[in-house]
């Protein structure tokens, strides 16, 4: 198949839409930009004069965040990036662990955050998005501090930032950024699915995207991944069966819904006491509780007949290695393998019969045309009306109030939710 080079833009804006004058902020600016988000006042725009802004920053390990007044303003560097006013952030498990456990910090202090939703207030003549879009941005270059969430501004790529319809909640929006991309890439390179055959609302193929980058520009520690699906007889089509461990997380909820548009048939598992519903809700096949895992491995068995391929852990290591049980592990004739992607860990002694996988999440932000092609199809996926979002506790209290949103997450009471803090309105 040939890689979708291009998509339909948002439909065009109606007078009923809101619209913001930029002179205040760029005296040398004639025009007007219309804002595609009529929930959001010209009060969240404020003067782009000063030079720096609230943050909370990360100032030692196993720490709360400190919020400070007087951290800089990033700043764009290339043609590529532009600056985003930040109005909503989505919470993720990362942001209290990575603290908490002493990883994914590269240095101290630090700014955190991977999910954010926003106004563009800077953007260049060649951006795909432009000054006044309302965006949401799944800030996966951690390591890049000017593009955390928990800041005032950020910085981001326009080939990583999806317009947000004005039909779409921005708060709801601002929680499936990083979801949506891991299961893009976990299913669409990983595993291979062909996105370009799905009948309603059709992506990429991204292994054909990805086939046609120049390989030296590709990360050397993501290399292997993004080529993993190369054979046709190893890809996950329409009609295999997958097994998701892990379904009621945002993670699981958006990779069922992307898995049912292509065909697949999808076993969920998860606390089906408190989730099945809406798992049901969402397309799940066969609904298989977490909380006896005998009993789980022995379901899934039988539902496949014991031939399963695909299956994906969201939770870690330890559900990984159950799951790992329930795939055929036999060579098939055609030389495939089944394959077991764990998102946040794989078992720790693997069969030399199976494929592991992880997800190549720096792909993202790495290849502009990765990037480009998985939020082009986002964007036609929430204007269509096509992806469910997911369910959010919004809070208010602005960047303030992250520390206490955390303890939530921490606790699980948000356990099937997104925790997004309102930034707008501090």
């Amino acid at each position: 198949m040939t890689a979708i080079s291009a998509y339909a833009p948002l439909a065009p804006l109606n007078e009923k839409q809101h619209t913001i004058s930029f002179q205040e902020i760029y005296p040398e600016q004639r025009s007007e930009t219309v804002f595609a988000n009529p929930n959001v006042s010209d009060a969240v725009i404020p003067h782009l004069g000063r030079s720096t802004q609230q943050a909370l920053l990360l100032k030692a390990a196993r720490e709360q965040y400190t919020l400070v007044t007087d951290h800089a303003i990033p700043t764009i560097l290339n043609k590529d990036e532009i600056l985003v006013k930040i109005l909503a952030v989505g919470l993720n498990p990362i942001d209290w662990k990575g603290p908490a456990f002493n990883f994914g910090i590269p240095s101290l202090p630090w700014v955190n955050g991977r999910d954010l939703a926003g106004i563009v207030v800077k953007a260049g003549t060649s951006s795909r998005v432009h000054e006044g879009d309302i965006v949401l941005v799944p800030s996966t270059d951690y390591r890049d501090i000017r593009k955390a969430a928990f800041q005032e501004y950020a910085i981001a790529t326009h080939f990583n930032a999806a317009r947000i319809p004005s039909s779409r909640n921005i708060h709801a929006s601002a929680s499936l950024g990083v979801a949506f991309v891991a299961s893009a890439l976990a299913l669409g390179v990983s595993l291979g699915l062909d996105f370009s055959l799905v009948t309603k609302c059709p992506g990429p193929s991204l292994t054909d995207v990805v086939h046609q980058l120049d390989v030296n520009t590709i990360p050397v520690d993501i290399k292997k991944e993004c080529f993993s699906a190369v054979s046709d007889v190893e890809r996950v089509t329409s009609g295999d069966w997958i097994a998701i461990w892990g379904a009621s997380t945002t993670t699981g909820y958006i990779t069922l819904q992307l898995a049912k548009l292509a065909g697949l048939r999808v076993i969920c598992v998860a606390d089906i006491a408190r989730h099945g519903a809406r798992l049901v809700e969402l397309g799940a096949d066969v609904l298989v509780d977490r909380h006896d895992t005998d009993r789980a491995k022995e379901i899934i068995r039988g539902v496949t007949n014991g031939k399963l391929r695909y299956a994906i852990d969201i939770v870690g290591k330890d559900t990984a290695t159950i799951l790992e049980a329930t795939l055929d592990d036999a060579v098939r004739s055609d030389g495939s393998h089944a394959h077991l992607l764990g998102l946040t860990g794989l078992p720790k002694e693997r069969k030399s019969s199976l494929t592991y996988h992880t997800v190549p999440i720096k792909l993202f932000h790495e290849s502009s045309q990765v990037g480009e092609q998985i939020v082009c199809w986002l964007e036609a996926l929430l204007q269509s009306d096509t992806l469910q979002l997911p369910e959010i506790i919004r809070t208010d209290g602005g960047l303030g109030s992250i520390n206490a949103s955390l303890d939530l997450l921490r606790e699980g009471t948000a356990s099937g939710k997104r925790i997004v803090v309102d930034l707008a309105s501090s």
